[in-house]
């Protein structure tokens, strides 16, 4: 069973930076691809940056592109999203989700799920 557990979640000012980290346990197999979503009050659950553990493409929501990266350390099985320049149009509570084979923005696609971690930028 695949299990993520992510941290790094915080109240920050307007143009400050914060870094996510999702630790990830379970099959391999099952979590070659490695997602980051958003959902603030009242909205959808959206796709943030999602990538592949085998050094395949990284992938970015236009509101992320430029300003928020998404890497992994494959010796510590975590996956981080370093935010910059944060808005406080990106706060929101941040889930680390998984899944098999291809990066997608759909998060019905997704098989596992982190329990989320709020981040609050403050204008």
């Amino acid at each position: 069973q695949v299990q993520l557990v992510e941290s790094g979640g915080g109240l920050v000012q307007a143009g400050g930076s914060l870094r996510l980290s999702c630790a990830a346990s379970g099959p391999t197999f099952s979590r070659d691809v490695m997602a980051w979503f958003r959902q603030a009050p009242g909205k959808e659950r959206e796709f943030v940056a999602g990538m592949l553990w085998n050094g395949g493409g990284r992938y970015y929501s236009e509101s992320a592109k430029g300003r928020f990266t998404i890497s992994g350390d494959n010796a510590k099985n975590t996956v981080y999203l370093q935010m910059n320049s944060l808005k406080a149009e990106d706060t929101a509570v941040y889930y680390c989700a998984a899944r098999r084979v291809v990066v997608t923005a759909s998060p019905q696609t997704y098989d596992y799920w982190g329990q989320g971690t709020q981040v609050t930028v403050s204008s």
